[in-house]
């Protein structure tokens, strides 16, 4: 069965007028290449709400409704409060019981714990009451309490030193000191993802009861499959989020990946074309988008999720049951960490291929899906810093976006705009400034920004190293066996089988050094050889 386009929408076929039939979807990088029985897909009829701004112009003539044009908004918009929201931290299936986890979300350092008292996870400041020791960097002790590696403080779920070591026992109770204790902050569990809420304040410990996070219906639903992958981006949570809904920089910025589909209709060797999208229904709450092959949302601040809402029969001859229908989402869910700084939480469930995910591990599927990451990084990492030199807020009057391909970033430039200031509000704990471009290296490194997070990942890089050594082993261990056999003890062929042994093992040693750089270190891509 074909594979379902796992990062990007530009991978499937998007028609052009609402009488073309598409094509195929184009084989994924994320599925197995196995997959290769076609999906048809069923058109969409013309949203009826457009963005006005998305149009393109007649060829040859001057636009005359371009973003630059745009009048400002008029009377005062309701305003998004980036700190009264949900924020994803991790896919549970990558935390690990045994052990603290730190992260960043909006500036915010916490510290992640598995609370086996309470049957929870917990989420806290991530600095010890006593000298400010990170306590991500401590453990879970015997108790089951977080205990700060520095001087030993332990602290339960709801964030009350149980412990100082340090003090008396038949002392005062000082560690029932309020400021003794640690900040707790509200979190759940919701789709498999582990939210938080961004304030400790008392009135919000029941906040779960009256706002929940944004709910995704395929990520529960046990007829999907649902493998999920996330990773550290060094660019910031805007470019991240208009790269996602930008479905015409694919055959370009992906075509290493994508150059074995063959469009319909071809204007270069990459295969771009004209792309009819449409936004609708713009307002706080984000903004709803028609693809042609899906539909798609943007739930603010950080989920844009596209799904098919049409009838995927297995051929044309046959009408299929309801039940058998095939159905797909692309889930992206985008975290804003710091500025220049984000992360990324994906998930494409399918009700079809439920066994692949059964028998293939993630980090099989990771290595593509990091790979279309790689791909463009570097391009965004140095679009972001010339966005910031003119100054977000300017952001339409330096880019030219004339065409409805552009439409879902010109939605969300809008809503940026409008409702949210324009950019993340840092409440003042960062300057304005990008961090500098790091070395090519760092900034394209996989192992600290996927690998360290990832429980499929990490043992997949740790087995394989072993077997590198093991092969190492293998090939000096051969060659010291003939130098030291006595000569007429071992027969040629002997002889000769070991030393191909020890070839073999040494050529696989080194072959298999590389894969592991290449998947788990840093991949270095280079557009002008794909």
């Amino acid at each position: 069965m074909e594979a379902v386009c796992a990062f990007s929408v530009a991978t499937l076929h998007i028609p052009k007028h609402s009488h073309e039939i598409p094509t195929p979807l184009r084989k994924s990088m994320f599925l197995s290449p196995q997959l290769n029985s076609p999906i048809s897909l069923v058109h969409r009829g013309t949203s009826k709400s457009k963005l006005s701004t998305a149009l393109s112009p007649p060829p040859l003539a001057e636009p005359s409704n371009t973003p630059e044009a745009e009048p400002e908004f008029e009377g005062q918009a309701e305003k998004f409060d980036w700190y009264s929201q949900w924020y994803p931290l991790m896919p549970i299936c990558d935390l690990d019981k045994r052990k603290p986890h730190g992260k960043r979300v909006l500036g915010i350092d916490v510290v992640v714990w598995w609370d086996r008292n309470e049957g929870a996870w917990q989420v806290h400041d991530d600095a010890c009451p006593h000298r400010l020791a990170p306590l991500s960097d401590g453990r879970i002790d015997q108790w089951g309490r977080l205990q700060c590696v520095y001087h030993g403080w332990c602290f339960d779920g709801k964030g009350e030193c149980k412990l100082i070591p340090q003090a008396p026992p038949d002392g005062p109770p000082i560690h029932t000191s309020k400021k003794a204790c640690v900040a707790a902050y509200p979190s759940t569990v919701q789709n498999d993802i582990l939210w938080f809420w961004p304030n400790t304040d008392p009135q919000y410990k029941d906040i779960i009861t009256r706002k929940r996070p944004p709910f995704i219906p395929q990520l529960d639903d046990p007829s999907y499959t649902k493998s999920m992958g996330n990773r550290d981006i060094p660019y910031g949570y805007e470019v991240l989020i208009e790269n996602l809904m930008d479905p015409a920089h694919v055959p370009y910025a992906h075509y290493g990946l994508m150059r074995t589909q063959k469009p319909k209709v071809k204007v270069d060797r990459e295969g771009g074309r004209p792309l009819e999208l449409f936004v609708e229904k713009l307002d706080i709450n984000g903004f709803t988008a028609d693809q042609g092959w899906s539909l798609s949302k943007f739930m603010p601040p950080c989920i844009f999720y596209a799904y098919t809402d049409r009838d995927q029969p297995a051929s044309s001859a046959e009408t299929q049951k309801p039940s058998a229908q095939k159905k797909f989402a692309l889930i992206f869910v985008c975290v804003p960490v710091s500025p220049g700084k984000s992360r990324l939480i994906w998930c494409f469930p399918r009700n079809f291929g439920l066994w692949i995910d059964k028998i293939v591990p993630r980090w099989i599927f990771h290595m593509g899906q990091n790979l279309i990451l790689d791909s463009d990084l570097y391009l965004l990492h140095v679009e972001e810093h010339k966005i910031m030199d003119i100054g977000p807020k300017n952001w339409q009057k330096a880019c030219f976006v004339p065409t409805k391909s552009d439409a879902l970033v010109i939605g969300y430039r809008k809503w940026l705009k409008k409702y949210a200031g324009g950019q993340v509000d840092w409440r003042g704990k960062y300057s304005g400034t990008l961090p500098p471009t790091p070395p090519r290296e760092q900034l394209m490194d996989r192992y600290w920004s996927h690998v360290v997070n990832c429980k499929s990942c990490n043992s997949a890089y740790k087995s394989l190293n072993v077997v590198e050594v093991m092969l190492q082993v293998i090939s000096v261990a051969s060659i010291g066996i003939v130098a030291t056999m006595k000569q007429g003890t071992m027969s040629v062929a002997t002889r000769n089988s070991m030393f191909a042994l020890a070839i073999l093992s040494f050529a696989l040693s080194r072959w298999l050094a590389h894969f592991i750089y290449k998947n788990f270190r840093c991949h270095d891509y280079d557009h002008a050889f794909r």
